[in-house]
């Protein structure tokens, strides 16, 4: 136990240190554990960022994963598709970062489902557009939020080449940085009515994004260009928030 003083200054000191001094020190450490904390979720939101140390989405197997027997392949950490369904991952997912290199060939359509409530609909869940270039539409396109939100520009690479997306998802906020650039930042939230985007258009969901899952696996589409072209996914890695 110490002796209490009150200076001319109106500090109170304990055992020649003052309170100020001591809270000053607690101040500090309460905002580098702070800082840390945010840190530990900083979202690549402008950039790409370094996945060491992320896990693997799918084990090389393949025995993470749910998909129709046949459909599906991992040869030489490449996965790919010979079918029309979707792969799941078998574990759920809710504030995460996805890291991943995908390739089309010409005339090829897939896409990133994104917490789905039912991976027997997959429309219930948010897509990340993967195309050559567009199916047409203005929310086609690759890099878009399908039917919802077109990406702020096109930075896709020619069929045959690797391309990388790095998708963000944060309670309602969704984010995708394509090749480098940031091209998607959205607050699903903003999503109020069904059948309508904030803009005004029509889109195909029988509820509004804002009701969509906060929670679900994540999925990648198989085959469904018209000519049956493939694509192909590597260096799936993710990081969860939680």
């Amino acid at each position: 136990s110490g002796e209490f003083h009150l200076s001319s200054r109106g500090i109170l000191t304990v055992a020649n240190h003052t309170l100020e001094q001591r809270s000053v020190r607690t101040i500090v450490i309460l905002i580098v554990l702070a800082c840390s904390a945010l840190w530990g979720r900083q979202l690549p939101t402008t950039a790409h960022p370094k996945v060491d140390g992320w896990e693997d989405l799918f084990e090389q197997d393949l025995s993470n994963a749910k998909y129709s027997a046949g459909e599906w392949m991992m040869a030489d950490g490449v996965l790919s598709a010979s079918g029309h369904g979707t792969i799941w991952t078998t574990a759920s997912y809710g504030n995460f970062v996805l890291d991943l290199e995908f390739k089309v060939a010409s005339g090829a359509n897939s896409g990133v489902f994104l917490r789905p409530a039912n991976v027997n609909k997959p429309v219930t869940g948010v897509e990340v557009q993967i195309h050559e270039t567009t199916d047409g539409t203005k929310y086609g396109m690759v890099g878009a939020i399908y039917d919802a939100r077109a990406p702020s520009k096109n930075v896709a690479k020619p069929a045959g080449q690797w391309n990388r997306y790095t998708i963000a998802c944060v309670d309602s906020k969704v984010y995708v940085v394509f090749n480098g650039e940031p091209v998607i930042d959205i607050d699903l939230d903003d999503w109020t009515e069904a059948h309508q985007n904030p803009d005004g258009t029509r889109n195909k969901f029988a509820i509004p994004l804002k009701d969509y899952p906060r929670v679900g696996p994540v999925g990648f589409q198989g085959i469904h260009g018209r000519g049956g072209q493939p694509v192909w996914f590597r260096n799936l890695k993710i990081k969860g928030l939680d």
